[in-house]
């Protein structure tokens, strides 16, 4: 009998303590947890923020392009022979007619002067013959024959001069000369290119755009043009032409645009990253690329509030800032230019948006602005 009520004395203890502990672990200790975080609250996540900027941005056509000179060509000889005269040297600013290779003509000289005996001989033959006929002494045919003589003689004159005259190679404009790359004595063959000639000033670019932007263009709109040797710089010129067929395999449409360039800064060959200003300039509020975060619902960024105080808290009396929170608020996004992209709806000017560390944060969560974040942008930054 002792034994069963020691056994039920034990049972009883063991099923009390193993509910003690039952209620501690899944009752007790949650409510504790709850009331600690409450009693800490929700901790702050780190960011950085910038507000948004109101700008006045013209409508633009962003399109990428190469730079063509005005007139450029390769310096190449009609006849093969031995290079016997440079008289330039590169990178050499020349004129229109200026000499710049000589090709060995000497056998043609000869010719020449054998032709220019055969051409007079041939003259005074004629002269002789006309005379005569004057006189009654020579028929008429005598002449004919000798004015023939006189005039074949003369085309091979002139046949041999411009022989001679392909063999002279000069600047059929004026320009800016290449790298030399015939030596003196070395024996060049037809078409064998020996220094390139360049008109730099003013320059081209030619570039493509989609066909649905042809409505928008039009012979002598502004265009903005930087290149990546000169990060920073804007070069400003005018559509010049646009051509007239659209290519079937992209259905794109080539425009070609002019450009001053005194100073020879742009070369042909050069990548160009352009705009096409298309319009008015219009006021727009602009964020940083990195506020925009893309999802399957849309574009969105994390506007940055006070936090809503809890009904009947009291304010804060040490002094501290008020408390602040985001809210994630879906926005329509528009042109994008360099690191600032156009917002069209869902923000105002000058509201503070996050631009780092939205990874971390959910719509409501309390933030923290660290005043030294943010990252700085590269001196050059990806085309886009």
């Amino acid at each position: 009998m002792k034994r069963i009520v020691t056994f039920i004395a034990v049972l009883g203890l063991l099923v009390s303590l193993t509910a003690g502990l039952a209620y501690f672990q899944f009752v007790a200790k949650p409510r504790l947890v709850q009331s600690f975080i409450a009693a800490a609250g929700t901790p702050s996540t780190t960011v950085a923020v910038t507000a948004a900027r109101a700008e006045t941005w013209a409508p633009s056509l962003p399109a990428i392009g190469t730079f063509r000179a005005i007139q450029g060509i390769d310096i190449a000889p009609q006849i093969g022979g031995k290079v016997t005269a440079v008289h330039v040297d590169s990178g050499q600013d020349v004129a229109a007619g200026t000499l710049l290779y000589e090709i060995d003509h000497s056998v043609e000289e000869a010719e020449l002067a054998s032709h220019l005996a055969t051409l007079k001989n041939a003259t005074l033959a004629l002269e002789r013959q006309q005379k005569l006929t004057v006189s009654g002494n020579a028929a008429k045919a005598n002449v004919d024959a000798a004015e023939a003589a006189r005039d074949s003689a003369a085309a091979a004159v002139a046949r041999v001069r411009a022989t001679i005259a392909q063999k002279m190679l000069t600047a059929p404009f004026s320009g800016q000369l290449g790298i030399r790359r015939i030596d003196l004595g070395q024996y060049v063959s037809p078409g064998t290119s020996l220094i390139t000639l360049q008109q730099l000033d003013p320059i081209y670019v030619d570039f493509p755009l989609p066909e649905k932007w042809l409505d928008l263009l039009k012979e002598g709109q502004p265009v903005e043009v930087s290149v990546d040797a000169y990060p920073g710089h804007v070069f400003r010129g005018t559509i010049a032409a646009i051509d007239a067929r659209v290519a079937t395999d992209s259905r794109n449409v080539w425009v070609r645009g002019v450009l001053d360039n005194k100073d020879k800064r742009l070369l042909p060959g050069m990548f160009a990253n352009l705009n096409v200003v298309a319009g008015i300039p219009t006021a727009t509020v602009t964020l940083p690329r990195t506020a925009i975060n893309t999802s399957l619902y849309g574009d969105n960024v994390y506007v940055v509030k006070p936090q809503p105080q809890a009904e009947g808290a009291a304010p804060a009396s040490d002094g501290a800032d008020m408390p602040l929170a985001v809210e994630r608020r879906f926005v329509r996004v528009g042109e994008t230019r360099a690191d600032r992209v156009a917002i069209q709806d869902g923000i105002r000017p000058g509201e503070l948006v996050v631009t780092e560390g939205q990874v971390k944060l959910a719509p409501d969560a309390r933030v923290r602005i660290a005043p030294s974040a943010g990252l700085e942008p590269p001196p050059v930054r990806p085309k886009g």
